[in-house]
């Protein structure tokens, strides 16, 4: 899977959500990762949002830069403050709550 840019909105475009989804090759869980993410985004940003997709097996060293430990790992750069979620992104509410687009539930009690 080579490093990809999947942009939807300008560069320079202020009000964008900036993501890179860091990956290790097509592996089952990188390929569900980023069906995941682009459907979430379709589906929550609109057209306001950018996709940075890393393999991590091309280039390694980008993984020093946000500090990645685990794959596939999503850090959302913009809005701040910065944000990290790993795994595959298959649980929607919680990857809403990650990236504070839907406010965590009240526990009731």
């Amino acid at each position: 899977m080579p490093a990809v840019n999947s942009t939807n909105i300008p560069k320079s475009q202020n009000d964008a959500w900036v993501q890179r989804l860091y990956v290790a090759g097509q592996t089952p869980k990188s390929v569900t990762a980023f069906a995941n993410l682009k459907k979430i985004c379709a589906e929550h940003l609109a057209n306001k949002y950018r996709i940075e997709l890393i393999d991590l097996l091309e280039n390694p060293q980008l993984a020093r830069g946000d500090q990645i430990v685990a794959i596939p790992t999503l850090v959302r750069n913009l809005p701040m403050p910065m944000r990290k979620i790993i795994g595959d992104l298959s649980n929607t509410e919680r990857v809403l709550v990650g990236l504070d687009l839907r406010p965590a539930a009240v526990a009731k009690g």
